[in-house]
């Protein structure tokens, strides 16, 4: 089961993995119902490396990023959830609507997105780049998503 750590803890962390040689990938996103989209893109991140850290977004950013009515359980039960993951080793709440400020605190070796995003529309490809690290689109086809199950469970309550 992966551990929920901060900022200041993970950045220790960090250091020593990469002492110990191992490589190290950030996969982020909001992760509020979780469905087999989710599942395939935390195990293609996986694969990516030796060490899997997955920076869920706060609160207040899935609000701005989702509107009203999101997220639909809090941070804390979200990156509980993300860390009982097979092969999550290390999950982050962060602020923020993308995951900059951790790229560069952190430098992973690979910073994963879904394959709603090709290598040139990652929001945070510069930074990967400037510091050396490698952008990975991984998952599975973008046929998921929260906002139709949420519509589906609506459309059948009514």
């Amino acid at each position: 089961m992966g551990q929920l750590v901060d900022l200041p803890a993970l950045t220790h962390i960090v250091a020593r993995e990469r002492a110990r040689g191992r490589r190290i990938a950030l996969a982020n996103g909001v992760f509020d119902l979780f469905h087999v989209g989710h599942v395939r893109y935390l195990a293609a991140a996986r694969r990516e490396a030796d060490i899997l850290i997955v920076a869920v977004n706060d609160d207040d950013s899935v609000r701005a990023l989702k509107g009203v009515g999101r997220p639909l359980m809090t941070a804390a039960d979200r990156a509980e959830i993300v860390a009982g993951f097979r092969g999550v080793d290390y999950v982050v709440i962060f602020r923020g609507t993308t995951v900059t400020e951790l790229l560069e605190t952190l430098h992973p070796d690979v910073h994963c997105k879904g394959t709603d995003y090709t290598a040139d529309t990652v929001p945070e490809r510069d930074v990967v780049r400037r510091y050396g690290g490698r952008t990975a689109i991984v998952g599975d086809p973008k046929d998921h998503a929260t906002r139709d199950l949420i519509a589906r469970v609506r459309a059948l309550s009514e």
